[in-house]
């Protein structure tokens, strides 16, 4: 049965919590379908190697709870382990998992102090959660250090032209000054010590990421322009 470990508390000032609407959104229909499946479907496709199981696998900010029935039949783990700083969001996740019928692992815990060993996961999930964090550069530190050599993050995120938009501005909450753009986070991600191959990056320009909300396209057939700045970025990276 899922439960939850307090035994580490969040540290103060670590991230920006969400929106009371942000919160609901994360649990509709429309941010499983559209956000959670679409980020992990073109993931799975960016693994190098990719392994038939992964014995230990993390979602870091696990929010609902939703990723882990998804990480279970994709990754095959024999211990999933969901970390979040909200103890609300941790609650929601055990009705998750027991509904699911998963044996998950639950931690409270902040993106900067991690409550889990040295090189003790194999595969971390970080999903639209980075853009909250305060002190990204130690959030990924903490990942490095809690894989393994060789093990594999996942990083999906929006950029900052897509949180700076008016929209997301009104409907969500996030630290403003540290959002980031696709070519920052990616040399982020290997200044912390990942090896990210040329094909181990995706740049997907999702409908509800664009200004019109892909009216455009949809109705008038206009394709986005290819010299765009990027809304989303999804990377592999691997633990040296």
């Amino acid at each position: 049965m899922p439960s939850i470990d307090s035994a580490v508390s969040p540290a103060v000032g670590s991230h920006v919590p969400e929106s009371r609407f942000g919160v609901w959104f994360l649990g509709t229909r429309t941010w499983i379908q559209h956000v959670l499946d679409r980020a992990l479907d073109n993931l799975e496709t960016l693994i190098p190697s990719r392994r038939a199981s992964y014995p230990v696998v993390v979602d870091v900010g696990c929010g609902w709870g939703h990723s882990f029935q998804r990480l279970q039949t994709r990754f095959a783990p024999e211990r999933l382990i969901g970390v979040d700083v909200s103890p609300e969001m941790l609650a929601a996740s055990v009705e998750t998992a027991m509904i699911a019928g998963l044996d998950v692992e639950l931690l409270l815990g902040d993106d900067r102090r991690l409550p889990l060993p040295d090189q003790s996961a194999d595969l971390l999930l970080c999903h639209q959660t980075f853009h909250h964090l305060v002190h990204q550069h130690e959030a990924l530190a903490e990942f490095h250090r809690v894989l393994k050599p060789g093990g594999v993050l996942l990083f999906s995120e929006s950029t900052r032209r897509y949180i700076h938009s008016w929209i997301i501005r009104l409907l969500f909450r996030h630290p403003m000054d540290v959002q980031r753009t696709a070519p920052e986070y990616l040399a982020m991600i290997r200044a912390a010590g990942f090896e990210v191959g040329s094909s181990a990056v995706s740049y997907p320009f999702l409908w509800w990421s664009r200004p019109d909300l892909g009216a455009l396209e949809r109705f008038f057939g206009i394709k986005p322009a290819a010299d765009r700045e990027e809304t989303l970025i999804n990377v592999v990276g691997v633990r040296r």
